[in-house]
């Protein structure tokens, strides 16, 4: 028996690497790129920690060369997902009375082979099958998947040492005990790291899971599934089943066991899940917990007294990075027209220095968007800014499929701040640009609030510490993160927990102690060593 009171190592966020030309990560992530784009994998599912081969099968495809096949996975269907949830209940019980620092381990162990083994695996992966340049992939699927894990388990510990105070006599304390049933975790194409957290936050927190990975990012969930296996999770704790949306909902998200759903994707995916589970509230053992992160129409806003360089690279970074298929991506913004000229020039200018195409050439700074539906999607909104006599192509505007799901990083500047690529969500490398006037300055700011239905990201831009100040204040509830002289976008583990309100979700802070308190069910114990033996009050006769 182990009587220590146990303390993790200190978390410290992962290096980023440089992978300058002839480094060692450089060349070994070369050999890992060619020997994936030679290997035609066959993923199966993973249930209960067996490999299941089903006859339903889809490809995997690079976007930025859709013609080359990486390899097919299995599709669960009813009997498959049934299977899952069955598992996962069986391996319940073992998983959650394991000491928590055990199940810490798990994931420690897991954040060190991604440092060492798992690096080059990953990236590779992220690179070819979700078109991410060798430095997003980076960030990505090493750096901010090994912050998940190393971050959540001392978050963990933090959360379990949080005990209530106890009066002479009494000893009052709480139990963190996991959500009773299991959790459906659904996750996106953009980040190999949110998959990678949307499925292991609640196992931490000593849940089974039940993880439907998006189809356009198979290849790099796959091989989490792998490291997760590796740093010894046992089987059934996270089953992997990429299915249909339907089929998920008309088995797992209406079963009597379902405790938690941790979503990221679409907001009106959400609001379905939202609306199927409320359909079927009279069957659930518990009212399970609903954790989404979803869509962002996210800003930049600038002041008069910004410095119009910073601004510039914002602009290009926040926006075009990943071709804006982040949620933070920003796609608005907002510029005073005194400073226009000066930020016209400059952006005009680097905007001509980015090159576009295969993730295999690293000076490509713009690869491909995701699948032709987003491709045409993309090329829809851009033709309304050219027909439209409110709006006016600034930069590119031109896509190109012939090879890959190529499309030009789009600046439109409008007339109208409720033109259509100022409200909706694109989720591609498209910006909109308002020119604000001296007099609009106000107006403008409420234009900010009430443009979007989200509130994801959003940044202002400005030296007057004033001005800040106010701008601070007046867009408090535009942005659950927000950014003072800087993108909008890459928050990192730890330092700036990630999350929005309004229609871009609930607010429930991935990267902090906050998400995981989603994932436990609490229990408080009071424990009195000096009973009472008598009923009166102490002023009764």
């Amino acid at each position: 028996m182990n009587n220590a009171i146990i303390n993790l190592p200190r978390p410290v966020n992962e290096h980023v690497k440089n992978y300058l030309k002839n480094s060692s990560e450089r060349i070994l992530l070369q050999k890992e790129l060619s020997r994936q784009m030679n290997t035609a994998i066959k993923i199966p599912l993973i249930i209960g920690g067996k490999r299941i081969f089903t006859s339903k099968t889809k490809t995997i495809i690079c976007p930025h060369d859709h013609q080359k096949i990486l390899g097919t996975y299995c599709e669960a269907g009813p009997v498959e997902i049934e299977l899952a949830i069955n598992e996962a209940l069986k391996a319940q019980a073992v998983w959650h009375a394991m000491d928590w620092e055990q199940r810490a381990a798990v994931f420690l162990k897991a954040a060190d082979l991604i440092s060492n083994k798992y690096s080059a695996i990953l990236n590779a992966a992220t690179m070819l099958n979700q078109s991410k340049n060798m430095f997003q992939a980076e960030i990505d699927s090493t750096c901010e998947v090994a912050d998940f894990f190393r971050f959540n388990a001392h978050f963990m510990q933090q959360i379990y040492k949080s005990q209530p105070i106890s009066s002479p006599g009494v000893w009052n304390r709480v139990e963190y005990r996991p959500l009773d049933g299991f959790v459906v975790a659904i996750s996106p194409f953009n980040f190999t790291a949110i998959a990678a957290n949307l499925a292991s936050a609640p196992a931490l927190m000593g849940n089974v899971v039940l993880w439907k990975p998006a189809s356009t990012s198979i290849l790099s969930n796959y091989y989490l599934m792998e490291l997760y296996e590796e740093a010894g999770i046992p089987p059934g704790v996270i089953n992997f089943i990429p299915c249909s949306g339907s089929s998920l909902a008309n088995t797992a998200l209406i079963h009597p066991e379902l405790a938690g759903v941790h979503f990221t994707g679409s907001t009106n995916t959400f609001n379905s899940i939202w609306r199927n589970v409320a359909d079927h509230l009279s069957i659930y053992k518990n009212y399970p917990k609903l954790v989404g992160e979803t869509g962002g129409k996210d800003y930049i806003f600038a002041h008069e007294s910004c410095d119009i360089d910073s601004l510039a690279i914002a602009l290009i970074k926040g926006s075009f990075e990943y071709q804006g298929q982040k949620c933070s991506a920003c796609s608005r913004a907002y510029i005073p027209q005194k400073i226009w000229g000066s930020v016209k020039e400059k952006l005009l200018k680097e905007l001509s220095g980015l090159k576009m195409g295969d993730v295999s050439d690293h000076n490509n700074f713009i690869n491909a968007v995701i699948d032709e539906k987003s491709y045409y999607n993309t090329l829809n909104y851009i033709d309304k800014a050219k027909t439209s006599d409110e709006a006016e192509i600034l930069f590119g505007g031109n896509g190109n499929m012939e090879k890959g799901y190529f499309i030009e990083p789009t600046v439109i500047v409008t007339t109208n701040p409720h033109f259509v690529t100022m409200r909706e969500e694109i989720f591609a490398p498209v910006l909109t640009i308002y020119i604000y006037s001296d007099e609009e300055y106000e107006n403008t700011l409420d234009l900010v609030d009430k443009t979007s239905p989200y509130a994801l990201t959003g940044a202002i831009f400005a030296k007057d510490r004033a001005v800040i100040c106010d701008l601070t204040n007046k867009l408090s509830f535009t942005a659950g993160n927000f950014y003072i002289n800087d993108k909008p976008t890459g928050a990192v583990v730890g330092q700036q927990p990630f999350g929005g309100g309004r229609a871009s979700g609930t607010n429930d802070k991935a990267g902090s102690h906050l998400n995981l308190l989603r994932w436990v069910n609490t229990r408080t114990i009071k424990e009195t060593f000096a009973p009472q033996h008598h009923w009166k009050y102490d002023y009764m006769d």
